[in-house]
């Protein structure tokens, strides 16, 4: 299993609209093989970034989302705000889960070296 967290820096006065984006969200991803979930954490600090968060079965199955049609459409909606919105670049993370309390089973997901999203 791994865990994609997406650091999106949000100007705060297009908070609401950056949230409201993600409720309209496309969903394809919701589809995909392997994706479990899909969170959107809100920064209690304004200079913090927001955290779009996906738990994958894989990173197979993550990196097969990527390379999807799929992906494409559901990222054109992103597109839609305005380049004033976003304070600074986003940062994406790929973390292997190691272990995971509400899954005592898990197998820890194999080292698989450096994402390369491109």
């Amino acid at each position: 299993m791994i865990t994609v967290a997406n650091r999106i820096y949000v100007n705060p006065d297009y908070a609401d609209l950056f949230e409201e984006t993600f409720r309209n969200r496309a969903g394809l991803v919701d589809k995909m093989p392997g994706f479990i979930s899909n969170q959107v954490l809100r920064p209690t600090n304004p200079e913090e970034p927001y955290i779009v968060l996906t738990l994958w079965e894989s990173r197979t199955d993550f990196e097969g989302w990527v390379k999807s049609d799929a992906f494409v459409k559901g990222h054109a909606q992103s597109g839609t705000m305005p380049k004033e919105a976003f304070s600074g670049p986003n940062k994406l993370e790929v973390h292997e889960v190691v272990q995971d309390s509400s899954r005592p089973d898990l197998a820890p997901e194999p080292r698989g070296g450096p994402f390369k999203p491109h």
